[in-house]
């Protein structure tokens, strides 16, 4: 990293499990900021208006306890811009403006730091995105380097003793990291948890493999740390009072990446769902090879974990090998999968295109892929090399990286660029024809949601809010899809066997996800989205006609 690091002689605060323990000397009003995200794939874009009054995917876990861990003497207010934007006043009532996001946030992060500028505000930006790259932000008054600890200490510190914006700016970089055993619930009595389509929590941070396209490693490191059992269960209980979603998302890098403490964590998860009346669904992120440990996927199914993403990346074996994701490998994928499903976790897979051992066969194997292991959701996207990878440093030495607003990665493929970006439009338009799409669905109805446990009509579930919501949901499908749809045919032939078997559950979940694949994937056709979720470029139709803005990484 370049630059010094501001130190002071004598720290103010001790760190403590919920925020800096003693009285700051001044008053100071803190507005953290969430920058909104450019539309793509994983924002779900268009199930909101099936949902009602939700209007963003997750709450931002990072800022949230950065919001949670400043001294309670201070007011701090938390905007999503995803889900409001802030306006002239909110900077008006600030001191200081803190933001956090990743490289896709870029140009809304140095957006907001302008405006709080011309209100002459302090600012600050950390996550994942600076502590990546801190050139990005030249133009911040301090930068948050790393994770939550030290330099959180001497950030609030900073602030407590400044009220003005520093000459140049100034740069905290964490040494020592707060175990993450000591942080603090989020400030979910900051929003509205209703706002967004899923719930999230994070139990562990970091992953002990080393695939060469992830900056996990680099950013937070090989060795999972880890919250402990307790904790879990008290930030579900404080997410609950605030809404409940329905679905809550373990955002962990990988959630069986220390496989002892996750069966630790199980039987409280379990516990608590029983306490609770089951109210909600858990999903996470794991590796592949969670196929190979049978009683740790007996206690999912019986925390009810009904979805498991896994970063498949490709069917094709030459590739994992390249990119050191071997432990896809450890066992047939296809066996995997029918492994999860067995347990009633449907498996969502990340598939990439781009590999320099792609072929032009590459595309053909992918959708067989897909037709053979009934998925029906694939995050379906370009390569791109992030900054801090064994991909980025490779390609960086040998030319091949590419800054080019006009192309959807910063990649020169081996193959022609038109070929792979071609090869990602008929993957991506193949996978989510309604028809093909639909019949994985239906597998799934019949050969994975049947092997979940019976949950319990509890008050939980049953109460008067949770019908409501699964009224308006399913009023709004009928009504979108089933009616005014493009697909609606299609949509009938699955609808009508479900209300005949009493599937309303399974019919609600298939006709909000599918619809949100197949509008996304017909605008991909029509060169309205972009190929990669860290696209270059963005499209906007703007009176009928197509332009390109830079999206940068």
């Amino acid at each position: 990293m370049n630059g010094e690091l501001m130190s002071l002689e004598k720290p103010l605060f001790e760190k403590t499990t919920r925020n800096t323990s003693q009285i700051p000397r001044n008053h100071r009003r803190i507005l953290c900021i969430f920058p909104k995200y450019s539309r793509s794939f994983g924002t779900f874009h268009h199930a909101y208006p099936l949902r009602g009054g939700v209007r963003a995917f997750m709450p931002p876990q990072g800022i949230l306890v950065v919001a949670s861990y400043l001294p309670k003497e201070w007011e701090v207010r938390f905007i999503d811009e995803n889900v409001n934007s802030a306006t002239r006043a909110d900077f008006q009532w600030a001191d200081v403006v803190i933001v956090s996001g990743m490289h896709i946030q870029r140009p809304q992060m140095n957006q907001i730091n302008q405006l709080a500028h011309q209100e002459g505000k302090i600012t600050v930006v950390g996550g994942p995105s600076v502590s990546g790259c801190p050139e990005y932000y030249p133009e911040f008054d301090i930068l948050h380097l790393g994770e939550l600890g030290d330099a959180t200490d001497q950030m609030i510190e900073y602030l407590d003793l400044h009220s003005n914006r520093p000459p140049q700016q100034i740069r905290f970089e964490t040494k020592e990291r707060l175990p993450l055993n000591e942080f603090p619930i989020p400030a979910y009595h900051l929003l509205n948890l209703n706002d967004y389509f899923l719930g999230n929590i994070q139990f562990s941070s970091g992953c002990p493999y080393h695939c060469e396209f992830c900056d996990i490693p680099e950013l937070y490191g090989n060795n999972p740390r880890l919250k402990t059992p307790e904790q879990v269960s008290a930030e579900l209980d404080a997410m609950l009072e605030y809404g409940n979603p329905g679905a809550v998302y373990f955002v962990d890098d990988n959630f069986v990446g220390n496989r002892r403490a996750v069966m630790q964590l199980l039987p409280h998860l379990i516990d608590w769902q029983k306490r609770n009346g089951y109210p909600i669904q858990f999903a996470c992120e794991a590796t592949l090879n969670l196929a190979q440990s049978p009683k740790l996927l007996e206690m999912m199914r019986e925390a009810y974990f009904c979805t498991v993403f896994c970063g498949i990346e490709t069917p094709e074996p030459e590739a994992l090998n390249a990119i050191s994701k071997t432990h896809n490998l450890s066992m047939p994928i296809l066996e995997a999968i029918k492994v999860l499903n067995s347990y009633g976790m449907e498996v969502v897979s990340g598939i990439i295109i781009g590999f320099d051992t792609d072929t032009p066969a590459t595309a053909d194997r992918i959708i067989e892929f897909i037709r053979l292991s009934q998925i029906p959701m694939l995050t379906i996207n370009l390569l791109h090399a992030l900054p801090r990878t064994p991909l980025w440093r490779r390609l960086e030495k040998e030319g091949r990286l590419i800054f080019d607003e006009n192309r959807e990665s910063n990649i020169e493929f081996l193959m022609p660029y038109e070929q792979v970006v071609e090869m990602w439009r008929r993957c991506i338009t193949t996978a989510y024809e309604p028809e093909f799409l639909y019949q994985r669905y239906a597998y799934n109805m019949e050969h994975t949601y049947s092997n979940r446990i019976e949950v319990p009509n509890s008050p939980a579930r049953t109460s008067w809010a949770n019908i409501k919501t699964g009224l308006t949901i399913l009023t709004n499908i009928l009504l979108r899809v089933g009616i005014l749809g493009n697909y609606r045919n299609t949509f009938w032939k699955m609808a009508l066997p479900a209300f005949k078997a009493g599937n309303i559950e399974q019919l609600i979940h298939v006709g909000l996800v599918g619809h949100h694949l197949i509008q996304f994937t017909q605008e991909c056709a029509k060169n309205e989205e972009s190929a990669s979720f860290y696209s270059q470029k963005i499209r906007n139709t703007v009176h009928g006609k197509t332009v390109s803005q830079p999206r940068f990484f």
